[in-house]
């Protein structure tokens, strides 16, 4: 970059330094940073991980069908279906809850259904023991 004196009466005299302070300032910035973060990248955790045995799993059983639980606007339970009364759903949650592996509920309740309703079977699944109790929603289509 080239600057000229101006003040020699015309002459065209050009000063051709170059100001490297700021050059330096910007340099020693970096290389503290260099020297603050080299150390940290440096250093290592030493994690024993375990090695997975795939030969000794155990025999993975199929999968349950899970209970589905429909309830209409006006109160009405089905299971799988099949029309229940509250009675009946009780005794086969209790039924059910005793397996092993234990089969989700998953609960479909009606768009217009009472929540009432939809509490005292989710209640009820909770109070047999059912540990994987879900809702069953459909997707709005645009």
């Amino acid at each position: 970059m080239a600057f000229s004196s101006g003040g020699d009466g015309g002459h065209n005299n050009v000063n051709a330094t170059i100001n490297i302070v700021p050059l330096v300032d910007v340099m020693l910035v970096l290389l503290i940073i260099f020297m603050v973060t080299a150390p940290l990248m440096a250093h290592k955790v030493k994690v024993d991980l375990p090695q997975a045995n795939l030969d000794e799993r155990p025999d993975t059983a199929p999968p349950v069908p899970p209970l589905t639980v429909a309830i209409t606007s006006n109160g009405n339970l089905y299971l799988n279906d099949q029309p229940v009364t509250m009675d009946l759903l009780d005794s086969t949650l209790a039924v059910e809850a005793q397996k092993t592996p234990q089969p989700a509920v998953n609960v479909r309740g009606d768009a217009t259904t009472p929540y009432r309703i939809v509490n005292e079977v989710v209640t009820l699944a909770q109070q047999k023991g059912m540990r994987k109790v879900g809702f069953v929603s459909a997707r709005e289509k645009n």
